[in-house]
C-alpha cells in the first residue's frame, strides 16, 4: 500500500467549515472596527501640504473651548498608528490632531535626513497653527504627544515654544538637545522591554529637568518600542497628564488592534477554501507541481541537505548584506527599504544560482511537468490573478484599517513593484531550494533573518532594521503558512513566490519613509 501523500488536500467539508470561520471572523472584525469610532467625529484634511486627521468627541456642553493636542508618530509610523492614542485623548474632551510627517503615511513629500529636524518642526508648526485657528480650541491649552522620532520632534518644538502647555514623549530616542528645565511640563514614557538607549534618554531628560521637578518618567512593563503605544498603562498616563474636560471616559487602546487581528484571521483561514475553489486538484499520492528530487524527500533527505542548505543560505545572505551596504542603495528613495530590497535581491539571486550544487539540485530544476502545464491553462491564470489580489487585500486592508498606513502615495507607486520584485526573486530562490518541503523553506528563511539581524548589529544595515525584524519574521512566517497550504494543490513555484512577495513587499514599500 503506498504511503499517504504529504500534500493531501483538505476535504470539501473542511474547506466549507473554514470558509464559514473566515466569514464570521471578517464580520466580527468589521463590527469591532466600526464600534471603535462610536461617539467620535473624524475629519481628514491637508493644510500647506501636510495631511492632518482631526478627531473629537461630542461634549455635553458644546460651547466650551477645548484643549488641543497634536499627536506625532515615529520613524516609519503614520497618523493611523497613533490613532488609538488620539481616540483616548479625544474621548476626554480634547480636539486631537494627528499629523503625517513628510515621507510617511499619506504625505508624498520626502524626508531629507540632512534637514529632517527642520522639516518635522515645520510640519508640527502647521498642525499647531491649525489647532489655534479652530474657534472651539483654547489656544492657551495646546499640548503635544510624540513617539520615538516624533517624541524628539515634539520635545524640541516645546522647548522652543514655551506657550505649549504640556508635552508627552514616548520612547524618546535622545535628550541631548534639550536645554535644562525645558520643556517645563514633560511626561516621559518608555517601554520596559525597549533597547537600553531609550531608557537612558528618558533618564537623561529627567536629570536635565530635575531642578524644575516637573518631569516624571514612567516605565511601562512588558512592552517594547511598538507595543508601548497600545499598552493600557501608556494611555492612562497620557490622559491623566493632559488637560481634559471629561475625566470619565476609559481608554480602549486595543480595540482597533483586535478588529485588525480578526480580519487577519479571516484572510489567513480563507486562503484554504479559496485554494480549494480555484486550484486544480493534485492526484492522490502524485508529485508536487514542480518535481522534487529523491534526495529531498522525507526526513532523511532533509537531514542530508541541512549542512549544504545552511552553507548556501549563510553565504548568499552574507554576500547580500555586504553588497547592500556597498551598493548605492540610498539612491532608492525609501529609507531602510533600499538596503532591505537589495539584500533580498542579491540573496535570492545567489540562492537560485547556488542551488545546483545542493544534493540533487540539478534534478530539482524543472524542465517540464505539471507545474508548467498548470501555468499554461486559463484556469491557472485566473487563479493566479485572484490569489494575488487576495494577497494584496489580506495584507493591505487589515494593516491600513487597524494599524498603520498601507496605501501607496507619491513615489511609492513605482517603489512598490521594485520592492515586490526583490522579494519575488528571494522567495523564488527559497522555493527552489525548499523543493516543496516546509522544513527546508523555514531553514533558509531563518538563516536569512539571522544574517540580516547580524548585519544591523555590526553596522552593515541601518540600525532601524532591528526594530522591524519582528514584523519581517511575522510576514515571512505568514507566507510559509500559505505556501504549506497551497503546495497541496497543483501550483507552480512562481505563484507561491509571487504571493509571498506581495505579503512581504507591500508593507515594506508602503510603511518605510520616503527619503
Amino acid at each position: 500500500m503506498p504511503a499517504p501523500s504529504p500534500h493531501r488536500r483538505p476535504s470539501n467539508r473542511t474547506a466549507v467549515l473554514l470558509a464559514v470561520v473566515a466569514a464570521v471572523a471578517a464580520a466580527l472584525g468589521t463590527l469591532v472596527l466600526v464600534r471603535a469610532d462610536a461617539g467620535l467625529t473624524v475629519r481628514h484634511l491637508t493644510v500647506d501640504g501636510v495631511p492632518l486627521t482631526e478627531v473629537r468627541a461630542e461634549l455635553p456642553t458644546p460651547d466650551v473651548r477645548r484643549p488641543g493636542v497634536v499627536v506625532a508618530h515615529g520613524f516609519a509610523g503614520s497618523a493611523r498608528l497613533m490613532r488609538p492614542i488620539a481616540d483616548s485623548v479625544a474621548r476626554r474632551g480634547a480636539v486631537t490632531l494627528l499629523v503625517d510627517f513628510a515621507g510617511h503615511g499619506a504625505n508624498p513629500a520626502r524626508l531629507d535626513s540632512a534637514t529632517s529636524d527642520t522639516t518635522l518642526a515645520a510640519d508640527l508648526d502647521v498642525a499647531v497653527g491649525y489647532l489655534r485657528s479652530r474657534p472651539d480650541v483654547d489656544p492657551e491649552h495646546i499640548a503635544l504627544v510624540g513617539h520615538s522620532m516624533g517624541a524628539g520632534a515634539v520635545t524640541r518644538y516645546a522647548a522652543g515654544h514655551t506657550e505649549i502647555a504640556q508635552t508627552v514623549a514616548i520612547s524618546l530616542p535622545d535628550a541631548g538637545e534639550l536645554p535644562p528645565g525645558r520643556p517645563t511640563r514633560l511626561l516621559l514614557i518608555v517601554g520596559g522591554l525597549e533597547f537600553p538607549g531609550f531608557r537612558r534618554a528618558a533618564d537623561d531628560a529627567v536629570q536635565r529637568g530635575a531642578a524644575v521637578g516637573r518631569r516624571p518618567a514612567v516605565v511601562v512593563p512588558g512592552v517594547e518600542h511598538i507595543s508601548v503605544l497600545f499598552a493600557p498603562r501608556t494611555h492612562e498616563e497620557i490622559v491623566n497628564w493632559l488637560p481634559s474636560l471629561d475625566g470619565t471616559a476609559a481608554p480602549r487602546p486595543l480595540v482597533r488592534l483586535a478588529g485588525a487581528a480578526l480580519l487577519l484571521v479571516a484572510f489567513g483561514v480563507g486562503v484554504v477554501p479559496l485554494a480549494a475553489l480555484l486550484l486544480p486538484r493534485r492526484p492522490t499520492g502524485g508529485p508536487p507541481a514542480d518535481p522534487v528530487p529523491a534526495t529531498a524527500g522525507g526526513l532523511p533527505g532533509l537531514v542530508e541537505a541541512v549542512p549544504a542548505l545552511l552553507g548556501l543560505a549563510a553565504v548568499a545572505a552574507g554576500v547580500g548584506a555586504v553588497a547592500a551596504a556597498v551598493l548605492p542603495t540610498a539612491r532608492i528613495p525609501l529609507a531602510v527599504g533600499g538596503y532591505v530590497s537589495v539584500f533580498l535581491l542579491v540573496t535570492g539571486l545567489l540562492v537560485l544560482v547556488g542551488h545546483r550544487w545542493l544534493p540533487g539540485g540539478r534534478q530539482a530544476t524543472p524542465t517540464s511537468g505539471s507545474g508548467q502545464a498548470v501555468a499554461a491553462r486559463p484556469r491557472a491564470v485566473v487563479a493566479a490573478l485572484a490569489l494575488t489580489g487576495y494577497a494584496v487585500l489580506s495584507v493591505a486592508l487589515p494593516i491600513h484599517i487597524g494599524l498603520t498606513s498601507a496605501l501607496p502615495v507619491g513615489s511609492r507607486w513605482w517603489l512598490l513593484p521594485l520592492v515586490v520584485a526583490s522579494c519575488l526573486l528571494f522567495l523564488l530562490g527559497v522555493e527552489v531550494v525548499a523543493a516543496g518541503r516546509a522544513g527546508r523553506h523555514l531553514l533558509v528563511v531563518a538563516v536569512t533573518v539571522l544574517v540580516l539581524t547580524g548585519s544591523a548589529l555590526v553596522g552593515l544595515a541601518p540600525g532601524f532594521v532591528l526594530l522591524v525584524v519582528p514584523l519581517f519574521v511575522v510576514l515571512l512566517g505568514w507566507h510559509a503558512a500559505w505556501a504549506a497550504v497551497l503546495r497541496r494543490y497543483a501550483v507552480p513555484r512562481w505563484l507561491l513566490a509571487t504571493l509571498g512577495a506581495v505579503l512581504v513587499g507591500w508593507p515594506i514599500a508602503t510603511t518605510l519613509p520616503l527619503s
